[in-house]
């Protein structure tokens, strides 16, 4: 089902492409060679029938097979229980299969059919039983070839369901995900009429496409690109403007297969644009990216020799020929090390232990993990330089790089936090599979559920209360009663029973009436539970700590605070942490060699070398010439037969030449160093990553003493020239003369500031908020209940509003007394009801509404609470919430002037024809204040100019 998820987009295209579900059905059956009513039943029977073979002959050969030996005469009783009931012959034909056929009759031919004895009692019997083996051979592949139809068909039925359930719940949620974005703009561009006016209006802002990573587009983003160039070739255009096409991409890194990307998709589009310019009578050039500026020649030799091996070239030659980039920073030091493979130590007996006894044995991806961590630390302690750079190697220098986030990657984590190194963790993590989260999300649950026996029992056992397996047991066995109200009752038995009881008490009068952040804050900070979870799982708990306060704080900003809202969308969500690596603070760095695409280090580690992928999609793409794409699914490896056979060998043979394309990325990210590693369980496969280095580097690499004990392989070149020296830039370009004169010139400096004007938040200070602390907290609460019900409150009746304004505050603020309550009722309803009021929280009118425009050389980006268009007016009112008022429009802050000038002033520009209001709603009191119009004019003209 999750392959089918993802399989999602290309299945819709198949659909697209066939006419919808029932042609799609038919092509993949046309596309076996089947006939419209062949089944596999219809197939059997045909097979069954004597017309269709020699039943005189197979009589004959059965008969003398029983004269033979043992392997010949049950032989020969198979074929004469077949022959004998032509009604039971379908039912026992498997059983027949078993005469000609190794593995129960799916494997291959028998290499004889009838041996010497036998065959001198019947010698024609070995001529009868070759011809049936081949008859039984094309009959069993045509009923697997049903089959395979009969399951194909079955899932495509299911994936049309998934897909228009999907669909419809997109469209009640008004969204788009990526694919729709992409086959959608190439609907719109390719199809006639509509496509002409959006491509007439594009072709007046388009003038330039830049295609980066270019190898990985895949074939529909492909398509939307080449819509979009095709009035670059027809002339200069209206307006008589230059346009180009400059795409960037190297084959050899093509890593996104699982994207559709295609490295040969990289050669057919240059080829077409090349034509496409050429016919045009404009300019092509192609350049080769020749030189490389990041490794050291050491590093890129090293390179050069593995994939100089055929076995790992292969998947990397695109085209006539294979760029090899000449280093730059020749004289700089570099080095490759190659580290022994961690293996299992091998023990003289097993010896049974009970379960409770810790035996001291780390497996060898621990080792690994334990090595890696030594070494870093080494060079911290010894003050280790960087020869290149002229300095002391630091944390951020060091990336290490595997091929799947595995148990290793917490293992690693864990051994450089144990030495104290700054480490930034995976650069993905999913939220819910970290046990430190797991306790967390058990103590939410408890706070909502305490009768819930299991979860309480979870958090018993969990840091936030440290019970063991015989207190837990004391606690439980024997119980007549829920967990919780045993807990309760026992609390004056032990130290332990009342210090849980009180502490899980704490935990439950706060649930109601914090909001998920500060419930969980509360329990980490105040009550110690960070510093416990850290104690038991490990420094590295606190990333995964981190993140779940941060998703709490998301949720709070976009969602009512609930905590039982707040756990159902975590873990429906199974929220995905990624973090961006390439702007990272100075500490080592692990990601996956697909997230480290486009990074670089001075040092990389490639400890994940020994592992080869082994896994196929479940699902095969074969391609046609008439209907593009099809689906197959082919349940079991038996029914891969006639294009599902042949296009499972080309995909297992795309994959294994993605994986050295992998292995390629992976050890050109490295600039000075490069340590390669592994581990393994068992033999190393003879292409593993390890296996291509090693063999690939016999013959430059020297036995060394490492570091960190014991020995290893070392290819290393020394420093020759000063450190840091890099040779500028020098283009080159095919057969076209020089490079233009701006290639070599600066960029003009870009026209809008960076970081746009956001009068929502104003850098000068303002008058302070009450604090939710000090003072009356009610007053604090007010300002923000009337917030809240003068965003809900416009769209409900008049008449209804009253009731409605009680009702959310029963459930938002029901800790409030009845007095305080009607209070904040009456006080939006009063702002409800003035003059401006009926224009302003008309239906019609909006809350908060985004504003964006640019003004001068400044971009304004803001949103405004309340924005009401009439015929002839603009109103708009911001809630200042919290905040003492002024008495009038003169006591009101210059930088609430400013804030409101930019938002006048945009929305000048886009009704120019009607006037503008600003109001200013202070929740205190409540007061509604208008700015004075001239005070704005002037605002603007000094800040805004």
């Amino acid at each position: 089902m999750a392959e089918l998820s993802l399989e999602r987009g290309r299945l819709q295209r198949a659909f697209d492409t066939a006419g919808g579900l029932t042609g799609l059905i038919d092509v993949v059956q046309s596309q076996l060679g089947l006939a419209h009513d062949e089944t596999d039943r219809s197939i059997l029977s045909d097979a069954c029938g004597e017309a269709n073979f020699d039943l005189t002959g197979l009589r004959d050969a059965a008969a003398g097979l029983q004269f033979g030996g043992p392997r010949d005469a049950p032989r020969g009783a198979v074929i004469a229980e077949w022959l004998t009931d032509p009604a039971s012959r379908p039912a026992r034909f498997n059983a027949y299969l078993t005469a000609f056929f190794k593995e129960k009759g799916h494997g291959d031919r028998f290499a004889t059919l009838i041996y010497s004895k036998a065959s001198q009692v019947a010698p024609h019997a070995d001529r009868v039983l070759s011809a049936e083996a081949e008859r039984l051979s094309a009959v069993r592949e045509r009923i697997r070839l049903a089959r395979l139809f009969d399951a194909t068909g079955a899932l495509i039925r299911l994936g049309a369901a998934l897909i228009d359930e999907y669909d419809l719940a997109k469209r009640h949620a008004a969204k788009l995900d990526y694919d729709d974005l992409i086959l959608r703009a190439k609907a719109l561009l390719q199809r006639g009429g509509a496509a002409s006016w959006v491509l007439f209006k594009l072709d007046g802002g388009i003038n330039h496409i830049l295609i980066d990573e270019a190898q990985d587009t895949n074939p529909d983003q492909w398509a939307v690109i080449s819509a979009l160039a095709e009035e670059f070739f027809s002339g200069e255009g209206a307006r008589g403007a230059t346009r180009t096409i400059f795409a960037v991409g190297d084959p050899k890194q093509s890593i996104y297969s699982f994207q559709r990307a295609d490295p040969k998709a990289f050669a057919y589009w240059q080829n077409f644009f090349e034509a496409r310019v050429r016919a045009s009578e404009q300019t092509w050039y192609s350049v080769p990216l020749a030189r490389s500026y990041r490794s050291s020649h050491v590093i890129l030799d090293c390179v050069d020799r593995v994939f100089a091996q055929p076995e790992a070239f292969e998947g990397l030659k695109f085209g006539s020929s294979v760029i090899q980039p000449t280093a730059s920073r020749r004289g700089q030091a570099g080095l490759v090390e190659l580290w022994p493979v961690e293996a299992p130590i091998e023990r003289d007996e097993l010896v049974w232990s009970p379960p409770t006894e810790r035996i001291a044995y780390r497996s060898p991806r621990v080792e690994l993990a334990q090595k890696i961590a030594r070494q870093i630390s080494l060079w911290r302690e010894r003050g280790t330089r960087l020869e290149s750079r002229d300095r002391a190697i630091t944390p951020g220098d060091i990336l290490v790089l595997v091929q799947r986030r595995s148990g290793f990657v917490s293992e690693l984590v864990r051994a450089l936090k144990e030495r104290e190194l700054p480490v930034a963790g995976t650069d993905r993590m999913v939220l819910t599979d970290q046990i430190a989260v797991r306790d967390l999300i058990a103590l939410g649950r408890f706070a909502l559920l305490p009768n819930d026996d299991l979860t309480l029992a979870e958090l018993l056992k969990s840091p936030f209360i440290g019970f063991n397996e015989e207190l837990l047991f004391e606690l439980a066995y024997g119980r007549t009663k829920g967990l919780w109200v045993t807990l309760v009752e026992r609390a004056t038995e032990s130290l332990d029973f009342a210090a849980a009881r009180a502490k899980l008490a704490s935990y439950l009068a706060r649930a109601d009436q914090k909001p998920p952040y500060e419930f969980f804050a509360s329990a980490l900070i105040a009550d110690g539970g960070r510093r416990e979870l850290v104690r038991r799982l490990g420094p590295q708990a606190n990333d995964p700590i981190d993140e779940f306060l941060s998703q709490a704080l998301h949720y709070q900003r976009s969602h009512t605070p609930s905590l039982e809202g707040f756990l159902h969308w975590l873990e429906s969500s199974e929220a995905e942490v990624r973090r961006d690596m390439e702007f990272g603070r100075d500490e080592v760095r692990i990601l996956t060699v697909h997230g480290a695409k486009g990074l670089e280090a001075p040092i990389v580690f490639l400890p994940d070398t020994c592992r080869i992928p082994r896994q196929d999609s479940k699902l095969l793409w074969p391609s046609t010439a008439t209907a593009g794409e099809v689906p197959l699914w082919p349940p079991k490896r038996e029914y891969e037969v006639g294009i599902a056979g042949a296009e499972r060998e080309a995909t297992r043979r795309a994959r294994d030449q993605e994986y050295r394309r992998l292995l390629y990325v992976a050890m050109t990210r490295a600039e000075d160093r490069l340590y390669v590693g592994g581990w393994t369980a068992g033999r190393l496969g003879p292409d593993c990553w390890y296996n291509l280095i090693r063999n690939g580097l016999e013959d430059v690499v020297v036995p060394v003493d490492l570091e960190i004990g014991g020995s290893g392989l070392r290819a290393a070149g020394a420093q020759t020239e000063r450190p840091d020296r890099r040779e500028a830039a020098v283009l080159t370009v095919d057969e076209e003369g020089p490079a233009p004169a701006w290639v070599y010139q600066k960029p003009a400096p870009e026209p809008i500031p960076p970081r746009p004007l956001a009068p929502s938040r104003p850098t000068q200070s303002e008058p302070a908020p009450y604090s939710p602390i000090a003072g009356d907290a009610n007053r604090y609460q007010r300002g923000r209940l009337i917030h809240r019900l003068l965003e809900l409150l416009p769209e409900v009746e008049h008449e209804r509003r009253a009731g409605f304004a009680q009702d959310i505050l029963a459930r938002e603020a029901s800790e409030l007394d009845a007095t305080t309550l009607r209070d904040v009722v009456d006080a939006t309803l009063k702002v409800l009801s003035a003059p401006v009021a009926a224009v302003a929280f008309a239906p019609g009118s909006r809350a908060e509404v985004p504003i964006v425009g640019r003004i001068g050389s400044f971009v304004v980006a803001g949103e405004v609470d309340r924005l009401a268009v009439t015929s002839d007016e603009v109103i708009l009112i911001d809630y200042k919430t919290n905040r003492n008022p002024p008495s009038d429009a003169g006591g009101i802050p210059a930088v609430y002037y400013r804030q409101m000038a930019a938002y006048r002033a945009v929305l000048n520009k886009m009704y120019p024809d009607k006037s503008i209001s600003c109001f200013i709603l202070w929740t205190e009191g409540p007061s509604l204040i208008r700015l004075d119009d001239g005070l704005l004019e002037e605002t603007e003209n000094d800040h805004l100019a």
